[in-house]
């Protein structure tokens, strides 16, 4: 009887110390942070993000999830309970996005701040402030996945429409009139080659003309300098004149006063010709290259094509 009553007594101790080191080690290992409610309302999915999970600040864990729950007064919405260190800074410019840890697909809060120096953001149990969930870069990659296979889609449509056999056709016949003008400018070179040939004879007549224009100049300015010499022809044809006419008007004054107006008359007309013969030389004598160009032709009278007001 002892004995039982021995063990009864040992069975209880060892299941009194067990209870206490057990209560013992969850008041040991407890949270003391305090710490105070924020909250997450959105819309977005949050895979992989579960209750206990933490909560970190540019990286540094500051808290952790409270609980995760649908929001009764919006339908749809994702309510995310935060429970946030005291001393963490989070601001009214204070944004959250989903982190993962490695490739386990476990989810995290992290949280981040557009600038620094805002002013914090006030929060209490009663009236949690609710703290903007943005898209992480998984969600990006994911949005801008999409985009780009709706665009890659898009250009495959593009190419097909552009390879249709109708397409194919209008190009094949394009190359082939490409190809027909690349043959046919490479005849040209062939046909060309006796024209090429030529052009040395060519540079040597025109080289040789050249030559005949020159010595031609030559002897103008010769002529031109032969006539105007005070000596020369224009000089011997103008003081003919002048004697001519004087020998005229002095056979007109020694002749009757019967035959005095038909010798009027031949002098008038003896004069005219004079007159006429003199602005001849003048205008040789101005432009001696008239004898063998000739007399330029009359300028055009306002009016007419080609007329230009003189300039004062």
């Amino acid at each position: 009887m002892e004995n039982r009553s021995h063990a009864l007594t040992t069975g209880f101790f060892t299941i009194t110390l067990l209870i206490a080191a057990i209560l013992f080690g969850i008041w040991f290992n407890r949270d003391r942070v305090e710490r105070i409610p924020y909250l997450i309302a959105t819309a977005q999915s949050v895979p992989g993000l579960n209750p206990q999970a933490p909560v970190r600040y540019r990286g540094l864990e500051v808290g952790k999830v409270g609980g995760i729950a649908f929001n009764p007064k919006v339908t749809g919405q994702i309510l995310v309970t935060l429970n946030i260190n005291t001393d963490a800074p989070i601001t009214k410019t204070t944004y959250a996005t989903l982190g993962y840890q490695g490739v386990t697909g476990i989810a995290f809060i992290q949280l981040d701040d557009e600038q620094t120096g805002s002013p914090l953001l006030p929060t209490s149990a009663d009236a949690p402030a609710v703290i903007p969930l943005r898209q992480g870069f998984l969600d990006q990659v994911e949005k801008r996945g999409k985009e780009i296979l709706s665009q890659t889609e898009e250009v495959t449509k593009r190419l097909n429409t552009l390879l249709s056999p109708e397409n194919q056709k209008i190009m094949l016949a394009a190359f082939a009139d490409v190809s027909e003008t690349a043959n046919k400018y490479r005849d040209l070179p062939g046909k060309l080659e006796p024209t090429i040939a030529k052009l040395p004879a060519l540079a040597t007549e025109v080289q040789k003309t050249l030559v005949s224009v020159n010595a031609l100049a030559t002897d103008v300015n010769r002529l031109t300098t032969g006539l105007q010499a005070p000596d020369g022809p224009i000089a011997r044809i103008s003081g003919t004149v002048d004697r001519v006419g004087l020998s005229v008007e002095s056979v007109a004054g020694g002749l009757e006063l019967d035959t005095l107006p038909q010798v009027n008359t031949l002098a008038d007309d003896t004069r005219s010709s004079m007159r006429a013969l003199r602005k001849t030389m003048n205008k040789i004598n101005d432009r001696p290259q008239s004898l063998i160009f000739g007399s330029p032709g009359t300028p055009p009278g306002p009016g007419e094509e080609g007329f230009t007001a003189p300039t004062k």
